[in-house]
């Protein structure tokens, strides 16, 4: 039987030590704040933006909310950013992903100071975690680390597989494995033989988000192997993950529910973020 990896355990702690930097940081006259930028009305953005507001106050994290229509052009999105750049009382600038067709993401994303880029999805953050040099990462990875760390799981030597190879989740996430010294595996939708490669993996991390396309059964797992869930989606009625969890856990070693896994990682990362992106201000100034 599988031992549970503890998202809301690992979260708790990383906001605890949130919270203490930013009490340092207001004692020094630096009072972290967080832009967020959601456009359109897409309910599950407005969810993800609200519990990210709501997460920041109870940290103590100053906020600036911003609500903008779906007929919002891409230039005049271009135009905030760049205000939000140039504000000193700004230290993150979180857009809320994804955004409408007729606005090219790319476009926004690249537009973001590195040193506000709290999602670590500028192309100059990419090149620097690309040369382990990243100050602010990539969230939802970056918690999937934290969680590897937290229950002192050492990724040396390992066999990895990460079922995703997306610039929010798979492709960081290979980087940061690797900077550990994991062998690192990525596969897709194209990938042969999946099956085969995850029954060989000692980490199996994935990250599809819909049961109809994939899930990850027990008989893709080898016995004692290391089972990440970043999948979200609707399943009978419930939120669920990518894996089968009932059956998997009775192979796997050590596996990550949902929910209660790596989803409540990715806010406290990036709460993480801010306070790092606060510290950095502060010593540039």
């Amino acid at each position: 039987m599988a031992q549970i990896l503890s998202g809301l355990a690992v979260a708790a702690d990383v906001k605890e030590r949130v919270r203490k930097a930013v009490e340092e940081l207001k004692r020094q006259g630096v009072t972290p704040c967080l832009a967020t930028v959601l456009v359109g009305d897409d309910p599950a953005s407005a969810t993800y933006v609200n519990s990210k507001q709501k997460t920041a106050k109870e940290l103590g994290i100053a906020t600036r909310d911003h609500r903008l229509k779906a007929s919002f052009t891409q230039q005049e999105l271009l135009d905030l950013v760049q205000l939000l750049n140039s504000d000193p009382e700004v230290h993150g600038i979180l857009v809320q992903l994804p955004l409408p067709k007729h606005i090219d993401e790319f476009a926004i994303t690249s537009s973001i100071s590195p040193l506000k880029d709290v999602d670590g999805l500028t192309p100059y953050s990419a090149g620097m975690l690309l040369n382990n040099m990243a100050h602010l990462k990539p969230c939802t990875p970056s918690g999937v680390m934290e969680i590897l760390d937290f229950y002192k799981i050492d990724v040396a030597g390992m066999d990895a597989v990460i079922v995703n190879r997306s610039n929010l989740v798979g492709l960081p996430l290979a980087l940061m494995l690797v900077e550990k010294n994991a062998t690192v595996t990525v596969c897709h939708s194209r990938t042969k033989n999946l099956a085969e490669k995850l029954r060989n993996a000692d980490l199996v991390v994935t990250a599809v988000g819909n049961r109809e396309r994939f899930t990850l059964t027990a008989d893709m797992v080898k016995k004692g192997a290391i089972v990440i869930d970043v999948g979200t989606s609707r399943h009978a009625g419930k939120l669920a993950g990518d894996v089968d969890f009932d059956a998997v856990k009775e192979k796997a070693s050590w596996i990550t529910p949902v929910p209660g896994g790596v989803g409540p990682m990715t806010i406290a990362m990036l709460m993480k973020n801010t306070v790092s992106a606060a510290s950095i201000s502060r010593v540039m100034q």
